[in-house]
């Protein structure tokens, strides 16, 4: 199988620990590579058409039911060299999955149950075979479960499912074996690429779910490293120097913006996965988290560290992040408007989570249609040649032509939040506060937008819904496109006389 290395962020919230009751379920989705442009869409329902779904990256193709639910995805825009990987989204139940959390198990557990690369279930196809079918999160586990027992798993993944009550972690850490943890209602939980779950109760299966024969499994190759107890990352997980400095650091930062008070070091090997924070969790907390880069630490790649110090742990927020997402299911909104996935194309430390209604089926053009290279379309030539493009235009009329201001043409919403976190980085002290402002504004108009949207769902199933919610999000895109496009020139005017080939003189010489 074609391996893709991923690395991931997560951050679950139970019901009774944020401040409005609403459970939250969020990753940063992580790629090889800076550049691996994604869409996002809505696939239909369909009734008594029994089909399979392939993977692009290995052999393994699973028969899906005669009848599926609508549901939302990301795909990689270059699938047939990337896969698929639909990534994140609720389906028209308002159950949400978010796949996958990249996790890697020791070469003890492989030994007795290696990955089955070539056929098994993957990363590739793992939404399309699943969030169709489901009706709940725990459902979701069970329904996966059965799914890796008949085909097997390719790969180590940590899998979200979330509703208006639960949010469950399912790691899936060799062929066939796995286990499921419900967050509880008054904690959250962080995790990045380690196996994440620790002690196992066994007498709790509503809090708990494993398949059939892991205990067994483990008992007969005589895997538990423990005098005591069952703790599922001993067993299966791997405590490495990458590990510390790779995935550890993540987990530790995630607890230092939600749980401040407690000291803990990045470094070590057994940080808590669940913890109950001392405050209500915001959505502004999540966000916090998954845009990160070690803020207010020595290990700040933007920071005032050592070089040493700097490059000494890979941040949460990367170039590499393609979509940051937060699956939200709120109580206090109509339940054919409670759930929200908020999605960061863009680098989330300088992109705002853009608010999609799980029901909202018609996806806007600019995020459905994303084009495999970035694509700028500048009519003026003065404003061409000063952003340093390479684009070709009607010489008349762009030369003659000139605005007072850079006008940014970007259709493409992936393209134009990847655009922004570049400019915005390429000069970061300077950009930072305006970039702040931005996002500051964004939020504000975001939360004013629901607050008049959602109201509009009540006494509407789902279904009908979708016409009125699509209506305000098109709405929605493209004022969020003006305001972004705007900030883009406005930073790009500015950039242009922070240039280092300059000098100052009389001007009147």
């Amino acid at each position: 199988m074609k391996k893709n290395l991923s690395a991931c962020t997560t951050v679950l919230v139970g019901k009774n620990a944020t401040i409005d009751g609403s459970t939250m379920a969020a990753r940063n989705d992580d790629t090889f590579g800076p550049l691996t442009p994604q869409r996002f869409v809505t696939y239909p329902a369909y009734h008594n058409q029994p089909n399979q779904v392939k993977a692009y990256l290995n052999k393994c193709v699973v028969d899906r039911p005669a009848d599926g639910y609508r549901y939302q995805g990301t795909p990689n825009v270059n699938y047939k060299t990337e896969g698929v990987f639909d990534e994140s989204g609720f389906n028209e139940k308002n159950v949400g999955m978010s796949a996958t959390e990249s996790t890697y198990s020791n070469e003890r557990v492989l030994a007795f149950d290696p990955l089955v690369e070539d056929t098994g279930i993957n990363e590739d196809l793992i939404v399309a075979a699943t969030l169709p079918f489901i009706n709940s999160a725990r459902e979701g586990v069970q329904y996966l479960g059965q799914l890796i027992k008949k085909y097997g798993s390719a790969e180590g993944n940590g899998v979200i499912f979330s509703d208006k009550n639960d949010v469950w972690y399912m790691e899936i850490i060799t062929g066939h074996h796995w286990v499921a943890q419900r967050i509880p209602d008054d904690c959250y939980a962080v995790t990045g690429n380690r196996i994440a779950i620790q002690e196992v109760d066994f007498n709790d299966p509503d809090n708990f779910m494993w398949d059939d024969t892991i205990r067994e499994f483990v008992a007969e190759h005589h895997l538990n490293p423990d005098r005591d107890g069952w703790n599922f990352r001993h067993i299966f997980g791997t405590a490495t120097v990458f590990d510390q400095h790779y995935n550890t650091p993540r987990q530790w930062y995630g607890h230092k913006v939600l749980s401040p008070d407690v000291e803990m070091d990045p470094l070590d090997f057994d940080l808590p996965f669940v913890m109950k924070a001392d405050h209500k969790i915001t959505l502004e907390d999540v966000e916090e988290v998954l845009s990160s880069h070690y803020q207010n630490t020595p290990y700040d790649p933007l920071g005032h560290g050592t070089d040493e110090e700097k490059h000494m742990f890979r941040p949460i927020s990367l170039n590499r992040t393609q979509n940051s997402h937060i699956l939200q299911v709120r109580p206090d909104l109509p339940e054919a408007a409670s759930t929200i996935m908020w999605m960061s194309f863009g680098i989330p430390t300088f992109t705002p989570y853009v608010p999609f209604f799980g029901n909202a089926a018609d996806v806007d053009a600019s995020y459905k249609n994303t084009p495999k290279e970035l694509n700028m379309n500048l009519k003026s030539a003065y404003w061409m040649y000063r952003a340093l493009s390479m684009i070709a235009a009607d010489v008349d009329a762009s030369y003659k032509n000139t605005p007072k201001e850079l006008n940014m043409n970007l259709k493409s919403a992936y393209w134009m939040y990847r655009a922004l976190s570049m400019i915005v980085e390429s000069h970061h002290a300077e950009f930072l506060q305006a970039d702040l402002d931005y996002l500051k504004d964004a939020r504000q108009y975001f939360y004013k937008w629901i607050d008049e949207t959602a109201p509009l769902a009540e006494g509407m199933d789902n279904n009908e819904a979708s016409d009125v919610l699509s209506e305000k999000t098109h709405e929605m895109v493209a004022e969020m496109a003006k305001r972004t496009k705007e900030l883009m020139s406005q930073l790009i005017m500015h950039g242009l006389e922070l240039s280092k080939l300059t000098f100052i003189m009389d001007k009147n010489l």
